[in-house]
């Protein structure tokens, strides 16, 4: 098995059902760094059966500075940033491995494809693209997000087709969890920097976010699965502005 001179870097708790098989997506990397917030299921056993992987102890500091503290404990010139529902295609790695070898960028852009209750999404939709695969030193985290956290690089960025696939989304029951969670917090970002809800925003939000994802990045070609997801991706963009409101109405309440 030839080795990719890289670290990769994980924040996670009580990912028993997808840590192995992340783990064994990223045996050929040198190191990958595993931050645990705190898991009491089967994570870290499993985890410790990969002999590239250190794991560190870390409380909970939200997204972003969670994974600056993982990323601060990479030692390898380039790093790689995976969710522990996440796994490399082989198009990727390859990828990869020849930028090391080239040093041709300073990072990757690729694009992240959902899989959708176990079904990959159609090759021809519109993917979300990434910035996961850089060197260190010109990467940075923007640590005032709770959520939604992305790396800025101030260097030289490659365009990739290999894909990250995220297997997150494995039913409607976790969307909706993942919904009402994730808009919790992006409202308290954006109540935080002074933003605030509109009447055109909560009636509308809903209906170009769903129209954005089923037509514009042609989930339709996901069939019904295509369309629950946009109607999903629709409802959240609604929660974000209604929670907003209910945030700006909180001091009238007392």
């Amino acid at each position: 098995m030839n080795r990719i001179n890289a670290s990769a870097y994980v924040i996670c708790r009580n990912e028993e059902h997808n840590i192995r098989r992340l783990l064994e997506n990223l045996k050929e990397f040198d190191e990958v760094i595993l931050v645990d917030s705190g898991s009491t299921d089967q994570t870290l056993e499993i985890a410790k059966t990969f002999s590239n992987v250190k794991i560190f102890h870390q409380p909970w500091l939200g997204f972003a500075k969670q994974k600056a503290f993982a990323l601060e404990k990479c030692k390898n010139t380039w790093v790689l940033n995976l969710d522990a529902d996440e796994v490399l295609s082989d198009e990727l790695k390859n990828a990869i491995k020849s930028s090391i070898i080239n040093d041709d960028c300073d990072a990757l852009r690729c694009p992240l494809s959902e899989v959708f209750l176990v079904k990959p999404a159609h090759k021809w939709s519109k993917h979300a693209d990434k910035i996961r695969f850089f060197k260190k030193i010109y990467g940075q985290y923007k640590t005032d997000v709770s959520v939604h956290e992305s790396i800025f690089i101030d260097g030289k960025v490659k365009q990739v087709n290999g894909v990250i696939y995220h297997h997150g989304l494995v039913s409607i029951e976790v969307m909706t969890k993942k919904n009402n969670e994730y808009s919790s917090l992006a409202a308290a970002d954006k109540f935080a920097k002074k933003k605030r809800s509109t009447i055109l925003k909560i009636l509308f939000s809903f209906f170009w976010a769903f129209f954005r994802a089923y037509f514009l990045k042609r989930f339709f070609l996901n069939g019904v699965g295509g369309f629950i997801h946009s109607m999903s991706i629709g409802f959240y963009a609604f929660l974000k502005e209604a929670k907003l409101y209910e945030l700006e109405i909180e001091p009238r309440k007392k």
